[in-house]
């Protein structure tokens, strides 16, 4: 299936979003929830898989295309749906995908690429029609079971636009033939350019119990870019579950109030004492 070529600009500094400009017919690819906005002209769809395989008339379109694309997706913890955003007017027309939370969006030309992208289960965002999602395969099943945030990858392919999202600040690294980097699990982003990757015990039960680093790295092998993230998700979500009351409904705000309540009681009593006699 043939990609449309678009023009985008991404906006913003903490919270980004991505702005798409579609000539008419040409159309994109969004996760549920993504949408920012749109002009009048442009109609939504939600289909059953990515769409990829629509429109092709070879072996993987038809009900068993869309089946396989569906299943690659529950296998990556995303939905079985996605969204076919189309320009339907005679005129270039204008959306907007916004980040679901801090960090940035990064676009990635798979042409350029080498018409592959792997990246973390939930950081794709929108791509242009003709990008294939499906899920990276691993030839150590410790990976997938053991490998922790991350490790049920989702690969992009085409040569096509798509746009990945990321938390906190973002590093590229061009990794040299053999040269290794060893990551947090929740901290890879994305990798393409033929960088392998595996998952490495950290070594130590003493380490891996109460070193706060999890049990894994992941080892990711040159030659090839990485992407890498200085906040995951799930790092921001634990901080922010630790710091909350955790016996529910405000407690520690409404004992707090309580106390405050019951000592102005004491003090209104003693000065009420003093000002009887």
């Amino acid at each position: 299936m043939a990609m449309d070529v678009i023009d985008y600009r991404i906006e913003g500094h903490e919270m980004q979003f991505v702005e798409v400009d579609l000539d008419p017919g040409e159309a994109m690819v969004g996760e549920a929830g993504s949408l920012m906005y749109m002009e009048d002209g442009v109609s939504l769809e939600t289909i059953f898989g990515d769409g990829s395989s629509s429109g092709g008339g070879g072996r993987a379109g038809g009900l068993f295309g869309k089946l396989v694309g569906a299943g690659k997706r529950l296998l990556t913890g995303e939905s079985l749906f996605t969204t076919v955003y189309t320009n339907q007017s005679r005129q270039i027309r204008t959306l907007a995908f916004a980040a679901p939370y801090p960090g940035k969006i990064l676009a990635m030309d798979l042409g350029k690429l080498g018409g592959q992208l792997i990246c973390q289960r939930d950081g794709f965002l929108c791509a242009a029609r003709g990008v294939s999602l499906g899920i990276a395969f691993q030839q150590k099943l410790g990976v997938g079971f053991f490998g922790g945030e991350g490790f049920i990858m989702q690969k992009l392919e085409g040569d096509g636009l798509a746009f990945v999202h990321a938390g906190g600040t973002v590093m590229r690294r061009d990794l040299q033939p053999g040269e290794l980097l060893r990551v947090d699990t929740g901290c890879l982003v994305a990798l393409a350019g033929g960088a392998r990757f595996d998952i490495e015990y950290v070594g130590k039960i003493k380490t891996a119990l109460f070193g706060g680093e999890g049990l894994f790295f992941a080892v990711v092998q040159g030659p090839g870019t990485v992407w890498l993230q200085s906040l995951p998700f799930s790092r921001l979500a634990s901080r922010i579950f630790a710091a909350a009351p955790q016996t529910g409904g405000g407690g520690r705000e409404q004992g707090g109030m309580l106390g405050l309540g019951a000592l102005g009681g004491g003090l209104s009593g003693v000065f009420g004492g003093d000002s009887d006699e």
